[in-house]
């Protein structure tokens, strides 16, 4: 059974691992792989929200939710970053950065039950296609809320400051199209 106190008391443990973002998926994959179990201990989605499970300076463990056709903007994390779908699906496209600027380099979709790791240098939008709310786990090695990253502009792709306050407005936006 699927408990948010247990998972992260694990990922603070696996801190102390040579590998910790490794062992954070392994950790992360046990965790999603009973999917209806997470959805029980969180609850029907009703909402898309971020909701911040544990932060601290080596690790933010966040439960969220996107609301249906939900997409955020290219941008970095600049820590790694493990993610456990776990109803729904994301479907991510992933950029690199050139000396002409970020160009897009591949996409890959995560379903239900699956999990990903990231690069500190991953730059990545994520969108939810689907006309249902998609979850997931999103893990990472740092304070997700207060390290300087970027975010890129969706049409230009002109780089700038992430800015927390209008990733979390996005959410909150999301839900004024979502059916009572």
């Amino acid at each position: 059974m699927f408990s948010s106190e247990r998972l992260i008391e694990e990922c603070r443990s696996a801190l102390r691992e040579s590998a910790p973002a490794r062992a954070i998926r392994e950790i992360t994959a046990r965790a999603i792989a009973d999917p209806q179990a997470v959805v029980r201990a969180f609850g029907t989605p009703q909402r898309s929200e971020i909701v911040t499970l544990h932060q601290s300076p080596e690790l933010t463990i966040l439960n969220i939710v996107w609301a249906p056709g939900m997409t955020i903007y290219p941008h970095d994390h600049r820590m790694w970053a493990v993610i456990g779908v776990y109803a729904g699906r994301e479907d991510n496209a992933f950029f690199k950065r050139t000396t002409d600027g970020l160009v897009f380099a591949s996409a890959r979709q995560l379903e239900s039950g699956d999990t990903a790791l990231l690069g500190a240098p991953t730059v990545h939008a994520v969108t939810n296609t689907l006309g249902q709310f998609t979850c997931a786990l999103q893990i990472y090695g740092g304070d997700f809320f207060n390290v300087p990253r970027s975010e890129f502009d969706p049409d230009t792709l002109e780089e700038r400051p992430f800015d927390v306050e209008k990733a979390k407005a996005l959410f909150v936006a999301a839900n004024r199209s979502v059916p009572c």
